[in-house]
């Protein structure tokens, strides 16, 4: 299953788990990659993070699965004040503009393109032209 095959206006499903449904969309990106890093998985592209999952039980996901993505300069205050429940200022690469998104309150397509952002901003201009919004 790739994130093309998930429904445009899809809700977080019941059946698939945090981690599966980043996974999907993550590794359907052009040379992207999972790598374990500080005890949670990362997905990088070209060795880069671009994404790092934030399990619930660990102080990186504060009690709810999350992801912290690149985000553009003021995207991150942006969201975290229209929505507190679903963003947050995530630990040690806030500082650096990236954004904590609590998985259970986005659905599968504010997600995705939360990531392809990510994504772009991090890859080659090569790979990012390949990215299919």
């Amino acid at each position: 299953m790739s994130a093309a095959d998930l429904p445009a206006d899809a809700g977080p499903p019941a059946d698939r788990n945090a981690l599966d449904r980043v996974r999907a969309i993550c590794l359907s990106l052009p040379e992207a990659f999972e790598q374990a890093a500080w005890g949670e998985p990362t997905f990088r592209v070209r060795k880069k993070i671009f994404a790092m999952h934030a399990s619930a039980g660990t102080h990186h996901g504060r009690g709810r699965d999350g992801l912290w993505c690149a985000a553009p300069v003021g995207v991150q205050q942006m969201l975290v004040r229209a929505r507190p429940d679903a963003y947050f200022i995530p630990p040690y690469v806030g500082v650096k503009g990236w954004i904590g998104i609590h998985i259970d309150a986005v659905d599968d397509a504010e997600l995705r393109g939360l990531i392809i952002q990510s994504y772009c901003r991090i890859a080659p201009r090569k790979l990012q032209a390949l990215v299919e919004d």
